[in-house]
């Protein structure tokens, strides 16, 4: 009796909600991230990379044990020694925990920056996924509101070099000290207990651990009695009321235009006097795309001397879908390549690799492919207009016999030239804009 075949394996598939980024989509990544990194180093900011698994003691604490993010949304494990580990939901805490282990708080300021994936289990949707990418700042020891305006002017100008600042919105608030912020919970919780019959049970969960959460609710049926509230922006102590109104005259000499927004208070425990938001209409409900604000306690809290603290973060995969559905990537951002350089028969290929290597040589920024495989002339052609690249170079029989190659316009309706290969770095130069090197 013959043997039934072994059923195939079962194909593997990624976890919901963590994508792979392909190679049709990593050049326009390529392009925000190159212009965070300009950013960044034009404002003296300093690059750091953290662990993606921290301790669990470490987000519980600085976040908040009562917050969406630290009940339900966390990936927490035991590893084999027992202890209870977690992957980042977000990156302040671990910029902290960095500046913190390595002395970097010790009489001195930091201007900080990171990107890099976090982790939270919640339902994936356009824009929002379980494993997302964020770009941050992080700034220590600084106490006026000069530096919440710098941390502010620096995102107003990442919209404007990508075209969004007509596109986004700069809402503003302040959360005041903790001692304000205890005596004020005491009076929404007051009021809120008033309309106890109105609350959600997420709403009448938070009263009585973070009443300042039930302000977030997107509950419309909760609207009229959040809309009703006290506001936190009359219950301020004098000191933060002075650094509000400081940093509004600072942005307003700026000519940053902000919204004051009493109901903004931000899902993270470790924030008081300024937060704010950017948030734009071209995506729906997903509408805030940078947010942050002053974290002054929280080097405290995880066992540091007080330490003054502000900073943001934005996440990368919704500033992408915002770019592509405002058509603001700009064409040159969409392909890798500038150049694809065609042997037109395998006889060509080694002056091929020579030339492409030379072109490399003079020209380092030059993107150029190298058409490997073979083919038929018709099919290395289709490869060379597929890879996106604004020109090819053809090496055939002829070009390599007199030293040329010919020269093919890919985007653009104009005669082919064919030019010594001696000449094709200088013609290159000229026709993309990149600086000869010369020896």
């Amino acid at each position: 009796m013959s043997q039934s075949a072994a059923p195939s394996a079962k194909k593997i598939q990624a976890i919901r909600g963590m994508n792979d980024l392909l190679p049709a989509e990593s050049p326009c990544w390529q392009f925000f991230e190159a212009k965070v990194r300009s950013l960044m180093a034009r404002y003296g900011f300093a690059e750091i990379r953290t662990p993606i698994v921290e301790q669990t003691a470490l987000f519980a604490r600085s976040i908040g044990e009562v917050t969406d993010i630290v009940e339900k949304e966390m990936y927490t494990f035991d590893d084999r020694n027992g202890d209870s580990l977690t992957l980042r939901p977000e990156g302040t805490a671990s910029c902290v925990r960095a500046a913190m282990q390595h002395g970097l708080l010790h009489n001195q300021t930091q201007r900080l920056w990171y990107q890099g994936p976090m982790f939270r289990h919640e339902r994936p949707q356009k824009g929002r996924y379980r494993q997302f990418h964020q770009v941050g700042v992080e700034t220590y020891g600084f106490d006026g509101p000069d530096i919440d305006a710098e941390v502010i002017l620096l995102s107003a100008r990442l919209w404007q070099e990508l075209g969004l600042a007509e596109h986004v919105t700069l809402e503003l608030n302040s959360l005041g000290s903790s001692e304000a912020r205890a005596a004020y919970r005491d009076t929404l919780v007051a009021y809120f207990e008033q309309h106890a019959e109105v609350l959600d049970d997420d709403a009448k969960r938070r009263l009585t651990t973070n009443p300042l959460r039930i302000l977030d609710s997107k509950n419309p049926a909760m609207a009229e009695v959040i809309a009703g509230a006290p506001q936190l922006i009359d219950h301020l102590d004098d000191a933060s009321r002075e650094h509000f109104a400081r940093l509004q005259a600072l942005l307003d000499a700026a000519g940053i235009h902000y919204v004051i927004n009493p109901w903004l208070v931000r899902g993270l425990d470790y924030y008081s006097r300024t937060v704010f938001e950017w948030t734009t209409e071209a995506l729906g409900s997903q509408g805030t795309v940078c947010a942050g604000g002053r974290y002054d306690g929280l080097v405290e809290q995880l066992g540091g001397k007080p330490t003054p603290a502000v900073g943001f973060a934005m996440g990368i995969e919704r500033l992408i879908l915002l770019l592509e559905t405002l058509d603001l990537i700009p064409a040159e951002a969409r392909f890798g390549a500038e150049v694809y350089l065609l042997p037109l028969d395998d006889s060509a290929t080694p002056q091929a690799l020579a030339l492409a290597e030379q072109l490399r040589d003079a020209l380092p920024e030059l993107s150029l492919t190298l058409h490997c495989g073979g083919g038929s002339f018709k099919s290395r052609m289709k490869k060379a207009d597929k890879s996106g690249a604004a020109l090819a170079l053809l090496l055939g029989e002829d070009e390599c016999a007199d030293q040329a190659a010919t020269l093919k316009f890919l985007r653009d309706d104009r005669e082919q030239q064919r030019l010594p290969q001696h000449e094709l770095a200088d013609a290159l130069a000229a026709l993309l804009g990149h600086a000869r090197h010369t020896r």
